[in-house]
């Protein structure tokens, strides 16, 4: 496979993952973001640990969507991340979101 080819892979790769993002994003109430990955979940629980003097952040979400292009399947129950990073929570405000918009 040549560069071109594999560029032209990912590219589709990514516009279909785009595609699902804005078709599933209605059903979700929160975005998370971490230093490795974009979610989307419905209910989603941070806490802050402190083991041998450094602090991390434990991260529960519960119906999740993971953004990865990667996975074969980007839903899941439950996801637990553990991150020295920060941690992003957004509450989506479902006024703002048009499944219609291409």
């Amino acid at each position: 496979m040549s560069a071109e080819e594999l560029e032209k892979y990912e590219t589709e790769q990514e516009l279909t993952l785009y595609r699902e993002y804005r078709d599933v994003v209605g059903i979700f109430k929160y975005v998370v973001e971490t230093d490795r990955r974009f979610y989307l979940c419905n209910q989603v629980d941070v806490k802050a640990r402190t083991e041998a003097g450094d602090v991390f952040f434990e991260v529960s979400m519960t119906d999740a969507w993971v953004w990865d292009m990667y996975r074969p399947a980007r839903f899941a129950k439950n996801v637990k991340v553990l991150t020295f990073k920060d941690v992003n929570v957004e509450e989506l405000n479902q006024s703002d979101i048009d499944p219609l918009k291409t």
